[in-house]
């Protein structure tokens, strides 16, 4: 089991395909984290167990899992346009702000250093305390929307067709070259 900065009695590996049936319940339980914001509702859907399939079997899929096993979050990899991207980030919120997000970004991080991508990027909601703050602190900077390359600006459109409001949505990215 690889470990990532993340405190003692939990740790963060490559997920196996016994750890998709709990992935959509951590899913649900962080979008109930929105509901100050109103945007719980934009956040209650949870990933097709064949998208999170495809990334294990691509090895793009980690969890974070307790001193039991048992896991309590995962991040999701793909690769747009050249460059690594993290598609989804969700901790459970009963195992929040013990270094795990930062851990399973770190994951991340590290695989896409490993295929040699110049960089990677991410959507987020803009002033959410845990979304874009939580990521500038982790080296990531805010694209400005003329900074977006297609692959980048066709993803936040889909986003925005989904029901994500688009005005606070940012796309941010960390250099890795």
């Amino acid at each position: 089991m690889q470990f990532w900065g993340v405190r003692s009695g939990y740790g963060i590996r490559l997920a196996r395909s016994l750890d998709l049936a709990a992935l959509g319940p951590i899913e649900l339980a962080a979008a109930r984290l929105f509901e100050p914001y109103g945007l719980a509702e934009l956040f209650a859907d949870t990933t097709p167990v064949a998208t999170l399939a495809a990334a294990v079997r691509d090895g793009r899929l980690w969890v974070a899992v307790d001193a039991q096993g048992t896991v309590v979050g995962f991040a999701l990899a793909a690769v747009l346009d050249g460059s690594g991207h993290l598609e989804e980030l969700d901790v459970h919120p009963d195992h929040g702000r013990r270094g795990i997000g930062r851990a399973l970004v770190d994951a991340v991080t590290a695989w896409a250093r490993l295929r040699r991508f110049p960089a990677l990027t991410l959507n987020t909601m803009r002033d959410v305390p845990w979304n874009a703050p939580f990521y500038e602190r982790l080296g990531f900077v805010a694209l400005h929307d003329d900074e977006l390359w297609e692959a980048l600006q066709t993803l936040r459109r889909v986003e925005v067709e989904r029901g994500l409001p688009g005005e606070h949505r940012v796309s941010m990215r960390l250099a890795l070259a």
